[in-house]
This record gives structure tokens, sequence and C-alpha cells, in this order.
């Protein structure tokens, strides 16, 4: 699909659907679905999905990470790694 292609209205997803899920599964690009001329949905292919949703997971993590160190919940390396020694070898 080309960047002209990738918004359509919404009855053409209702009257092309497998051509429409065809399209966007060989390019992994997504469509945005207009309704009465405003955009209202995005579909997009299973894989790219997911894969979106394991990168904001890991973004996730990191942005809480940043908050941890920020607000002083953190310790040295070294500590850590002394004090899961001395807690696993009991």
């Amino acid at each position: 699909m080309r960047a002209s292609q990738d918004i359509r209205p919404v009855t053409y997803l209702k009257t092309h659907p497998a051509e429409l899920i065809r399209d966007i599964s060989a390019s992994r690009r997504p469509v945005v679905i207009t309704q009465n001329g405003t955009a209202s949905a995005v579909v997009v292919d299973i894989a790219s999905w997911e894969k979106e949703r394991a990168l904001m997971a890991a973004l996730k993590l990191v942005a809480q990470g940043e908050q941890d160190i920020r607000a002083g919940k953190h310790e040295a390396q070294e500590t850590l790694l002394l004090r899961l020694e001395k807690k696993y070898r009991s």
C-alpha cells in the first residue's frame, strides 16, 4: 500500500475486509480508518501489534527504573551481589 492508501473510510473496511487484512499483512503498514471524515481507528497486522506491545512494556520498565533511581531506591551492584550471595548460601 502507498501512503495515499493508508487512510480508508469505514465503508471500505465493511465491504473489503479480507482485502484490507491481506494488504496490511503483506505491507506491515497500519491503515487509518475514518468515520465521517475523522480518523477513528487504526488497523495493524498482529506481528506489528505484538512487537509494539513488547516495546511499550520494555519502555515502561525503563521508565519505572529511572523513577526508582530519582527516588533513591537503588543500591550499588557490589552491595546487591553480596546480599544475594549471602541470602542464597544459607
